[in-house]
């Protein structure tokens, strides 16, 4: 079998989704074509440190007339960059590559960098900017692999949106595509994002009583006529309005406990106490719980207000027939961190800041804490460290995932 012949049965290996047998073909040669399919080949087995180093060899050997090819190459170091949950590479180095593609007639995988830059806005939360990317694009015109990939985000967005009957079909469709794929690693990895969907979502508390809710129950609660304090996001809401708190600590901590002790109040020592981690309510603390409590009142004033009791206070909506508090299952501190991990991919910290909005310092203080306790783990040293841990069972994460809010 001559070289050019090598090269075509690996990449066709690879296309099935059987890097091994691409591997039997070019795994002891060092030209471009070769090194670039090897580099995919370890990809798809996992292996995303050697193959980045086998794609940047490759691009590199490539001759500079020969843009197509290296252009692929940028996609597929971006793509292992987005597999290995490293966020930092270049929007516009993707852009260079993805209209490199265009202009020379390779509409497939132009196609499928710009995928590649929306699943990077959808894991940032960047949710308006990955559907109006999104719209852009026609899956009825690419092949199966690629309308799996638009399927897949077209579910991360609804569901992040908390629309599961929306994700449901996307996935349906995913899984049709899938199948006319054949590979099986994407069949799987619409099986996995599909259990979202069948998993608890939050917990429920209202009028001191707890159950657990799916997703499509969730979606239900936040279209009724209750006022829901969302403990997973820091939000509080009704139907048509959202007021974000997650900025604000105490204010949400206050009326988070007004919200699960309704219709009753909360003593002003309960609230001090719960608010403050004071031991006993002097004068001082009772005039900081006085001015937080103000706060409180200008921020809900078109959903609420804050009514003080010979004992303390209560919560009494304007339109709300109801107060409900959703909460995650084991109310854990760091959640959005462990959400974010719970996907089951190794994330390097500065992914994780860039995909929750903050600083580097405040994101390695929860990773060192959640180390502490067992819960996550580093892999490897420096900067090359990256942070993982097993998905967590039995519970779904979308309402801890970051989303960005109108009013936030």
């Amino acid at each position: 079998m001559n070289t050019d012949a090598l090269v075509t049965a690996a990449a066709r290996a690879l296309a099935a989704g059987d890097p091994l047998g691409a591997l039997n073909w070019v795994a002891l040669r060092d030209d471009a074509p070769a090194l670039a399919l090897r580099g995919i080949a370890m990809a798809q087995l996992g292996d995303l440190v050697r193959a980045k180093a086998l794609m940047r060899r490759a691009a590199r050997a490539f001759g500079p007339e020969e843009a197509v090819a290296r252009a692929r190459c940028v996609v597929a170091e971006v793509e292992i960059a987005l597999a290995s949950r490293d966020l930092g590479w270049s929007a516009k180095t993707l852009d260079a590559a993805r209209a490199t593609l265009e202009a020379h007639g390779d509409r497939v995988n132009a196609a499928h960098a710009q995928y590649l830059d929306v699943r990077r806005l959808l894991l940032v939360g960047r949710l308006d900017a990955a559907e109006h990317a999104l719209g852009a694009l026609d899956p009825g015109l690419f092949p199966p692999a690629l309308r799996v990939a638009h399927e897949l985000v077209v579910a991360g967005i609804a569901l992040r949106r908390l629309q599961p009957k929306i994700a449901r079909a996307a996935l349906v469709r995913a899984g049709r595509a899938a199948s006319r794929a054949g590979i099986p690693a994407l069949a799987a990895e619409v099986e996995s994002a599909s259990r979202v969907l069948n998993t608890p979502a939050a917990r429920l508390i209202a009028r001191g009583d707890e159950r657990l809710l799916s997703l499509d129950e969730v979606e239900v609660l936040l279209s009724s006529q209750t006022f829901v304090v969302d403990a997973c996001r820091h939000v509080v809401r009704d139907a048509h309005t959202v007021i974000a708190l997650a900025r604000r600590p105490v204010l949400f901590e206050l009326v988070r406990a007004l919200g699960e002790a309704w219709p009753s109040d909360v003593s002003r020592d309960a609230l001090v106490a719960r608010v403050f981690r004071a031991t006993r309510a002097d004068e001082s603390y009772r005039a900081r719980l006085r001015v937080e409590i103000g706060r409180l009142r200008i921020l809900l004033q078109t959903l609420a207000d804050v009514t003080a009791t010979r004992h303390g206070f209560v919560l009494t909506p304007y339109r709300a027939r109801e107060v409900a508090v959703l909460a995650r299952h084991d109310d854990e501190r760091h959640a959005a961190v462990l959400a974010l991990l719970a996907d089951g991919e190794s994330w390097s910290s500065s992914a994780l800041a860039l995909a929750l909005g903050v600083s580097q310092r405040t994101l390695q203080r929860a990773l060192d804490s959640l180390a502490e306790d067992g819960k996550v783990e580093p892999v490897g040293r420096g900067r090359s460290r990256r942070w993982l841990m097993p998905p967590m069972p039995g519970f779904t994460t979308p309402l801890l995932l970051p989303a960005s809010l109108s009013n936030d």
